[in-house]
């Protein structure tokens, strides 16, 4: 169980790090094809400094999780997993409710996920 807690601990690391790239380095370009249905292709430029922001959040998140590779305490392991994975699921889950839904299964659900196999 411990190793696919930290494999899943992993995917959601990685997911967010994609995040911060995509929202910090690539809104105007790739980010255009991501979120196309989501937002007005004029609104990109106007719109980099806050996804920027919105960027460096996920950064912190997925910081946070690779900080849980390297700690040796197994229940202070757990503790730094189980809050940095909520708050990824509480900002998943709000952000389904507020803008899209997508954002659950994308966000929320892989870090539920974790938190299943990093409590079990």
């Amino acid at each position: 169980m411990k190793i696919i807690a930290e494999f899943l601990i992993g995917f959601v690391t990685l997911e967010h790090l994609y995040i911060l790239w995509l929202e910090m380095f690539a809104w105007e370009t790739k980010g255009k094809k991501v979120f196309k249905n989501a937002l007005a292709s004029d609104l990109f430029k106007p719109t980099k400094v806050m996804a920027a922001n919105q960027g460096l959040y996920n950064g912190f998140l997925a910081a946070g999780l690779i900080w849980t590779f390297f700690i040796s305490d197994e229940i202070w392991k757990t503790n730094i997993a189980v809050f940095f994975l909520s708050c990824i699921i509480i900002a998943g889950v709000y952000g389904a409710l507020t803008a899209s839904k997508k954002i659950f299964f994308v966000q929320a659900l892989p870090a539920i996920v974790a938190m299943v196999f990093v409590l079990v």
